[in-house]
Protein backbone atom coordinates (compact mmCIF):
# COMPACT_ATOMS: atom_id res chain seq x y z
CA UNK A 1 0.00 0.00 0.00
CA UNK A 2 1.61 3.17 -0.89
CA UNK A 3 -1.34 5.52 -0.16
CA UNK A 4 -3.50 5.97 2.78
CA UNK A 5 -7.36 5.71 2.90
CA UNK A 6 -9.04 8.44 4.96
CA UNK A 7 -11.73 7.43 6.88
CA UNK A 8 -13.68 9.77 9.97
CA UNK A 9 -15.64 8.80 12.73
CA UNK A 10 -18.12 11.18 14.78
CA UNK A 11 -17.04 12.38 18.58
CA UNK A 12 -19.35 14.26 20.91
CA UNK A 13 -18.63 17.60 22.01
CA UNK A 14 -20.95 20.56 23.68
CA UNK A 15 -21.88 22.03 20.60
CA UNK A 16 -23.41 19.01 18.59
CA UNK A 17 -20.45 16.97 17.93
CA UNK A 18 -17.78 17.15 15.49
CA UNK A 19 -15.88 14.66 13.11
CA UNK A 20 -11.93 13.13 13.29
CA UNK A 21 -10.55 12.00 10.48
CA UNK A 22 -7.65 9.70 10.55
CA UNK A 23 -5.52 7.88 7.44
CA UNK A 24 -4.91 4.25 7.65
CA UNK A 25 -2.14 1.76 6.26
CA UNK A 26 -2.11 -1.54 5.80
CA UNK A 27 -4.58 -4.96 6.59
CA UNK A 28 -7.72 -3.23 7.96
CA UNK A 29 -8.66 -6.89 9.61
CA UNK A 30 -5.39 -7.03 11.40
CA UNK A 31 -5.88 -7.28 15.09
CA UNK A 32 -2.51 -5.66 15.43
CA UNK A 33 -3.42 -1.94 15.45
CA UNK A 34 -0.71 1.04 16.01
CA UNK A 35 -1.72 4.31 16.23
CA UNK A 36 0.66 7.47 14.98
CA UNK A 37 -0.06 10.74 16.54
CA UNK A 38 1.73 14.04 15.19
CA UNK A 39 2.50 17.12 17.38
CA UNK A 40 0.76 20.32 17.98
CA UNK A 41 0.51 22.33 14.41
CA UNK A 42 1.26 18.98 12.71
CA UNK A 43 -1.18 16.04 10.86
CA UNK A 44 -1.11 12.66 10.33
CA UNK A 45 0.28 12.35 6.74
CA UNK A 46 3.86 13.08 9.07
CA UNK A 47 3.96 9.36 9.59
CA UNK A 48 3.57 7.98 5.87
CA UNK A 49 7.14 6.84 5.79
CA UNK A 50 7.34 5.12 9.30
CA UNK A 51 3.82 3.65 8.55
CA UNK A 52 4.74 2.31 5.33
CA UNK A 53 7.53 0.63 6.81
CA UNK A 54 5.72 -0.42 9.81
CA UNK A 55 3.23 -2.54 7.00
CA UNK A 56 6.49 -3.80 5.23
CA UNK A 57 8.22 -4.91 8.14
CA UNK A 58 4.99 -6.85 9.15
CA UNK A 59 4.71 -8.14 6.32
CA UNK A 60 8.25 -9.75 5.92
CA UNK A 61 7.98 -11.25 9.16
CA UNK A 62 4.70 -13.18 7.88
CA UNK A 63 2.62 -11.07 9.69
CA UNK A 64 0.12 -8.03 9.07
CA UNK A 65 -0.84 -5.14 10.92
CA UNK A 66 -3.33 -1.62 10.77
CA UNK A 67 -1.79 1.54 10.86
CA UNK A 68 -3.67 4.46 11.76
CA UNK A 69 -2.77 8.06 11.62
CA UNK A 70 -5.32 10.66 12.90
CA UNK A 71 -5.54 14.38 12.10
CA UNK A 72 -6.54 15.62 15.90
CA UNK A 73 -9.52 18.10 15.70
CA UNK A 74 -8.79 21.31 14.27
CA UNK A 75 -6.09 20.05 12.18
CA UNK A 76 -5.65 18.31 8.59
CA UNK A 77 -8.90 16.78 7.66
CA UNK A 78 -11.05 17.02 10.66
CA UNK A 79 -13.67 19.56 11.65
CA UNK A 80 -12.78 22.50 13.25
CA UNK A 81 -13.89 23.03 16.55
CA UNK A 82 -17.02 26.05 17.57
CA UNK A 83 -15.68 26.50 20.19
CA UNK A 84 -11.69 26.69 20.78
CA UNK A 85 -11.18 26.15 24.15
CA UNK A 86 -11.79 22.82 23.09
CA UNK A 87 -8.64 21.92 21.81
CA UNK A 88 -7.70 20.67 24.93
CA UNK A 89 -6.49 17.05 26.05
CA UNK A 90 -9.74 16.22 27.28
CA UNK A 91 -11.03 16.35 23.78
CA UNK A 92 -7.89 15.23 21.77
CA UNK A 93 -8.16 12.03 24.31
CA UNK A 94 -12.35 11.68 23.78
CA UNK A 95 -11.63 11.56 20.22
CA UNK A 96 -8.71 8.77 19.81
CA UNK A 97 -11.41 6.47 22.50
CA UNK A 98 -14.08 7.45 19.85
CA UNK A 99 -11.73 6.18 16.90
CA UNK A 100 -10.78 3.16 18.62
CA UNK A 101 -13.73 1.99 19.34
CA UNK A 102 -14.73 2.04 15.79
CA UNK A 103 -11.89 0.63 14.51
CA UNK A 104 -12.52 -2.18 17.43
CA UNK A 105 -16.09 -2.41 15.91
CA UNK A 106 -14.79 -3.03 12.28
CA UNK A 107 -12.19 -5.35 13.29
CA UNK A 108 -11.40 -6.84 16.94
CA UNK A 109 -8.41 -5.38 17.92
CA UNK A 110 -5.82 -7.50 20.27
CA UNK A 111 -2.97 -5.58 20.39
CA UNK A 112 -2.93 -2.00 20.64
CA UNK A 113 0.61 0.42 19.97
CA UNK A 114 0.79 4.01 19.98
CA UNK A 115 3.77 6.66 18.75
CA UNK A 116 3.23 10.07 19.56
CA UNK A 117 5.31 12.92 18.37
CA UNK A 118 5.33 15.75 20.91
CA UNK A 119 1.21 16.59 21.68
CA UNK A 120 1.03 13.27 20.26
CA UNK A 121 2.97 11.58 22.78
CA UNK A 122 1.33 13.12 26.16
CA UNK A 123 -2.51 12.06 24.26
CA UNK A 124 -0.59 8.59 24.61
CA UNK A 125 0.62 9.20 28.03
CA UNK A 126 -2.92 9.59 28.94
CA UNK A 127 -4.48 6.95 26.90
CA UNK A 128 -2.22 4.76 28.47
CA UNK A 129 -2.16 6.21 31.99
CA UNK A 130 -5.63 7.08 33.12
CA UNK A 131 -7.00 3.79 34.59
CA UNK A 132 -10.52 1.75 33.39
CA UNK A 133 -10.68 3.89 30.01
CA UNK A 134 -12.64 2.14 27.80
CA UNK A 135 -9.82 0.57 25.62
CA UNK A 136 -10.50 -2.22 23.29
CA UNK A 137 -6.62 -3.66 24.62
CA UNK A 138 -4.57 -2.31 26.69
CA UNK A 139 -1.23 -0.04 25.48
CA UNK A 140 1.40 -2.77 24.80
CA UNK A 141 4.13 -0.50 23.92
CA UNK A 142 4.47 3.25 23.98
CA UNK A 143 6.82 5.44 21.94
CA UNK A 144 7.12 8.76 23.15
CA UNK A 145 8.98 11.23 20.82
CA UNK A 146 10.82 14.06 22.07
CA UNK A 147 8.09 14.70 24.81
CA UNK A 148 7.66 13.50 28.24
CA UNK A 149 5.58 14.79 31.65
CA UNK A 150 8.12 17.72 32.29
CA UNK A 151 7.70 19.90 28.93
CA UNK A 152 10.50 23.24 29.00
CA UNK A 153 8.58 26.68 29.38
CA UNK A 154 11.18 28.27 26.96
CA UNK A 155 10.16 25.70 24.07
CA UNK A 156 6.14 26.03 25.14
CA UNK A 157 7.11 30.10 24.97
CA UNK A 158 8.98 29.50 21.54
CA UNK A 159 6.21 27.53 20.08
CA UNK A 160 3.40 30.24 21.00
CA UNK A 161 5.50 32.95 18.96
CA UNK A 162 4.67 31.06 15.69
CA UNK A 163 1.36 29.13 16.25
CA UNK A 164 -1.25 30.04 14.42
CA UNK A 165 0.55 33.44 13.01
CA UNK A 166 2.14 31.36 9.78
CA UNK A 167 0.95 31.96 5.99
CA UNK A 168 -0.72 32.70 3.72
CA UNK A 169 1.62 31.67 0.81
CA UNK A 170 1.89 32.59 -3.10
CA UNK A 171 3.00 29.08 -3.39
CA UNK A 172 3.45 25.42 -2.23
CA UNK A 173 7.52 25.89 -2.05
CA UNK A 174 7.18 29.54 -0.60
CA UNK A 175 5.16 27.22 2.26
CA UNK A 176 7.87 24.71 2.51
CA UNK A 177 10.33 27.41 2.67
CA UNK A 178 8.30 29.12 5.75
CA UNK A 179 8.30 26.15 7.45
CA UNK A 180 11.17 25.10 6.92
CA UNK A 181 12.13 28.07 9.02
CA UNK A 182 10.98 27.56 11.90
CA UNK A 183 11.15 23.55 12.15
CA UNK A 184 15.23 23.91 11.86
CA UNK A 185 15.00 21.68 15.29
CA UNK A 186 13.36 18.84 13.07
CA UNK A 187 16.45 18.15 11.57
CA UNK A 188 18.30 17.63 8.45
CA UNK A 189 16.24 16.73 5.18
CA UNK A 190 16.07 16.53 1.98
CA UNK A 191 14.54 18.93 -1.09
CA UNK A 192 12.32 16.00 -1.91
CA UNK A 193 11.49 15.17 2.15
CA UNK A 194 11.05 18.31 3.06
CA UNK A 195 8.76 19.06 0.71
CA UNK A 196 6.89 15.33 0.99
CA UNK A 197 6.47 16.79 4.64
CA UNK A 198 4.97 20.08 3.94
CA UNK A 199 2.66 19.27 1.13
CA UNK A 200 0.09 17.97 3.46
CA UNK A 201 0.44 20.88 5.58
CA UNK A 202 -1.12 23.77 3.26
CA UNK A 203 -4.64 23.76 1.92
CA UNK A 204 -5.56 26.37 -1.09
CA UNK A 205 -7.51 29.45 -0.44
CA UNK A 206 -10.56 30.41 -2.55
CA UNK A 207 -9.04 33.83 -2.98
CA UNK A 208 -6.05 32.17 -4.21
CA UNK A 209 -2.68 31.12 -2.57
CA UNK A 210 -2.12 28.81 0.34
CA UNK A 211 -2.52 28.65 4.11
CA UNK A 212 -2.01 26.03 6.86
CA UNK A 213 -4.13 23.41 7.04
CA UNK A 214 -5.16 24.25 11.06
CA UNK A 215 -7.27 26.05 12.63
CA UNK A 216 -5.50 29.08 13.92
CA UNK A 217 -7.93 28.98 16.92
CA UNK A 218 -5.86 26.27 18.68
CA UNK A 219 -3.39 29.12 19.33
CA UNK A 220 -6.41 30.28 21.85
CA UNK A 221 -6.00 27.96 25.03
CA UNK A 222 -2.07 27.51 24.01
CA UNK A 223 -1.92 31.23 24.56
CA UNK A 224 -3.99 30.69 27.98
CA UNK A 225 -1.21 29.00 29.38
CA UNK A 226 0.93 30.44 31.89
CA UNK A 227 3.98 28.56 33.38
CA UNK A 228 1.73 28.14 36.85
CA UNK A 229 0.03 26.29 35.37
CA UNK A 230 2.76 24.55 32.75
CA UNK A 231 4.24 23.31 36.68
CA UNK A 232 0.54 22.43 37.65
CA UNK A 233 0.27 20.42 34.19
CA UNK A 234 3.50 18.77 34.86
CA UNK A 235 2.62 17.21 38.37
CA UNK A 236 -0.34 15.65 36.91
CA UNK A 237 1.88 13.89 34.03
CA UNK A 238 3.99 12.56 36.44
CA UNK A 239 0.96 10.66 37.78
CA UNK A 240 -0.21 9.74 34.64
CA UNK A 241 3.18 7.91 33.66
CA UNK A 242 3.82 6.31 37.17
CA UNK A 243 0.44 4.61 36.07
CA UNK A 244 1.67 3.35 32.39
CA UNK A 245 1.91 -0.22 32.66
CA UNK A 246 2.80 -0.57 28.88
CA UNK A 247 6.74 -1.17 27.81
CA UNK A 248 8.43 2.80 26.74
CA UNK A 249 10.51 4.09 24.72
CA UNK A 250 11.70 7.53 24.50
CA UNK A 251 13.25 9.03 21.75
CA UNK A 252 15.09 12.71 22.05
CA UNK A 253 16.82 15.09 19.79
CA UNK A 254 20.35 15.66 21.17
CA UNK A 255 19.42 19.45 20.45
CA UNK A 256 15.99 19.20 21.76
CA UNK A 257 14.61 22.77 23.80
CA UNK A 258 11.55 20.95 24.75
CA UNK A 259 12.54 17.15 26.84
CA UNK A 260 16.00 17.63 28.69
CA UNK A 261 18.20 15.00 29.77
CA UNK A 262 17.01 15.06 33.56
CA UNK A 263 13.58 14.55 32.09
CA UNK A 264 14.53 11.80 29.89
CA UNK A 265 16.97 10.06 33.36
CA UNK A 266 13.64 10.33 35.26
CA UNK A 267 11.49 8.58 33.13
CA UNK A 268 13.77 5.97 32.59
CA UNK A 269 13.63 5.79 36.99
CA UNK A 270 10.24 5.70 37.63
CA UNK A 271 6.90 4.43 36.50
CA UNK A 272 7.28 2.02 33.31
CA UNK A 273 11.16 2.86 33.24
CA UNK A 274 11.68 3.90 29.48
CA UNK A 275 14.43 3.33 27.58
CA UNK A 276 15.88 5.88 25.67
CA UNK A 277 17.10 6.93 22.14
CA UNK A 278 18.83 10.28 21.57
CA UNK A 279 19.59 11.84 17.58
CA UNK A 280 22.55 13.91 17.51
CA UNK A 281 22.02 17.01 15.39
CA UNK A 282 18.34 17.02 15.90
CA UNK A 283 15.87 18.99 17.85
CA UNK A 284 12.60 19.01 18.53
CA UNK A 285 11.18 16.90 17.16
CA UNK A 286 12.86 14.08 14.92
CA UNK A 287 10.42 13.70 12.03
CA UNK A 288 11.04 9.48 12.05
CA UNK A 289 11.87 10.09 8.85
CA UNK A 290 15.43 9.25 8.34
CA UNK A 291 16.34 5.65 7.87
CA UNK A 292 18.13 5.52 11.61
CA UNK A 293 15.12 6.66 13.41
CA UNK A 294 12.42 4.82 11.68
CA UNK A 295 14.77 1.50 12.25
CA UNK A 296 14.65 2.40 16.00
CA UNK A 297 11.01 2.26 16.10
CA UNK A 298 10.91 -0.71 13.61
CA UNK A 299 12.84 -2.65 15.91
CA UNK A 300 10.89 -1.83 19.13
CA UNK A 301 7.48 -2.08 17.98
CA UNK A 302 8.02 -5.29 15.61
CA UNK A 303 11.38 -6.60 16.68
Amino acid sequence: MNSPTLHRVHCPDAQGGHHMAWWAWGDAQAGHLIVCVHGLSRQGRDFDVLARRLVARAAEQGGAVRVVCPDVVGRGESDWLKDPMGYQFPTYVGDMLAMLAALHQSATISTLDWVGTSMGGLIGLSVAGLPQLPLPAPVRKLVLNDVGPAVQWAALQRIGRYLGKSGPYETVEQGAADMRALSAGFGPHTDTEWLALSRPMLRQRAEGGWRMHYDPAIAVPYAAMSETSAAEGEAALWQLYDHVSADTLVLRGGDSDLLSPATVAAMAERGPRARAREFAGVGHAPTLVAPDQVRVVLDFLLP
